[in-house]
């Protein structure tokens, strides 16, 4: 079991994880809007006949908002649910552990001759190779 917990808490794995949840309820929320919004414009546009829903009516075709914000109300409701039984746990076991995940990005200096951001310490764009000054994170 402690081979599997050691897995199951690899840091690329939950973020990976995390990704996917939120790319899958995303998508539903982006379905809902074709469905319910796009699709019966285009419908509208051709002339064909809609069907009933709470929303407004367009040339026949029934503009389904509730069924959009129901979509938004869930998209909104899973990403909580994620953020307070997936993320926060994890972010609090890393940071017992000496990782921090999910933080702030390191600081960036731009880059005076191609404008990439590199490393604060960098001394060396990694772009365009231009030798930097050293500069220390303020």
């Amino acid at each position: 079991m402690r081979g599997f917990r050691s897995f199951l808490m690899q840091g690329e794995l939950i973020v990976i994880a995390v990704g996917l949840v939120v790319a899958l309820a995303f998508s539903t929320l982006i379905k809902s809007f074709t469905d319910n919004i796009i699709t019966p414009l285009i419908n509208a546009a051709a002339g064909g006949k809609g069907s009933s829903g709470l929303g407004v009516t367009v040339h026949g075709q029934r503009l389904t908002i509730g069924a959009f914000l129901s979509a938004v109300v869930y998209f909104v409701i899973f990403m909580a649910v994620v953020y307070f039984l997936i993320v926060v746990p994890y972010r609090a076991y890393m940071r017992r552990r000496g990782t921090v995940v999910f933080g702030d990005p390191p600081p960036t200096k731009s880059c005076p001759y191609c404008q990439s951001k590199v490393p604060v310490a960098a001394t060396k764009c990694a772009f365009c190779t231009s030798e930097l000054a050293a500069t220390t994170a303020a």
